[in-house]
């Protein structure tokens, strides 16, 4: 299947230190697309991949499991690490449970985290039935574009395949067990109103992790997909000046055209 227009992946050749961005479930990098193209104008190696299964047609999702998704942020980031000094990783929601479990199975090779609305359950009724509910019923209504700032519009799907939310919470699942291993610097922002990933999911995350330079930033004007809401150019800063502590020398060699 075609990908849908705005959902394709980017890459952006630039210096030294890179930058892995993870989108999140039923999304695309067209939700990080702002914010990739930031750091890329800032003289970044920047890399957004489109996870298997997304940016087409939600059916396509339900042949894949979070293995595939989580193999392809792997991949980039061995990319990454091959053609970077320092890599850091960015995720939002679920791509910021990706962006953990590739710290937590990488160490070093990972500098950073940056995580916005992290996801770490699924919540409520429909958790419990997933196992049965997937082979019953093939999809429900969708979770998309959670935004509070007027005519903005995530590119992701309307509906919510049922097999592949099971594999999301075992995704979940395995991540929680694994956070203890985190270690690296770490910068999570979340929204003080999200209607798709509670509050509580942070709270479990940073009280997880083994991390000791933990920054926690509420986003008061912003809903779920907070990249492309009113607190984004925030985000932005934020997680550029957090790479900055740590490579004070990027852009130095940083190519002037994107891509």
């Amino acid at each position: 299947m075609p990908v849908l227009p705005g959902a394709e992946p980017y890459r952006h050749e630039g210096g030294e230190v890179g930058v892995l961005l993870c989108h999140g479930f039923t999304g695309s990098p067209q939700s990080l697309r702002p914010w990739a193209e930031y750091l890329a104008e800032r003289g970044l190696t920047v890399s957004l991949p489109l996870l298997p299964g997304h940016g087409t047609r939600w059916q396509d999702m339900q042949i894949t499991g979070w293995q595939d998704w989580y193999a392809e942020v792997d991949r980039a980031l061995s990319e990454l690490t091959a053609r970077c000094s320092q890599v850091f990783v960015f995720g939002l929601s679920m791509g910021g449970a990706l962006a953990l479990r590739l710290a937590a199975r990488h160490g070093d090779a990972v500098a950073g985290l940056v995580l916005v609305n992290p996801a770490n359950k699924v919540h409520g009724a429909s958790a419990a039935v997933l196992p049965v509910a997937r082979h019953l019923v093939p999809s429900i209504p969708g979770i998309s574009s959670d935004i509070a700032k007027p005519g903005v519009r995530e590119i992701a799907y309307d509906r919510v395949p049922l097999h592949a939310a099971y594999a999301l919470r075992n995704l979940l699942r395995v991540v929680d067990g694994e956070l203890p291993q985190v270690t690296q610097p770490l910068v999570l922002l979340h929204s003080t109103v999200d209607h798709v990933v509670p509050p509580v999911d942070s709270a479990r995350i940073l009280g997880r992790v083994s991390s000791t330079d933990v920054t926690e930033i509420l986003l008061e004007q912003s809903y779920h997909v907070a990249t492309l809401d009113h607190d984004a150019e925030r985000i932005f800063k934020e997680s550029h000046a957090f790479v900055c502590r740590f490579a004070p020398h990027i852009g130095e060699k940083g190519s002037s055209t994107g891509g």
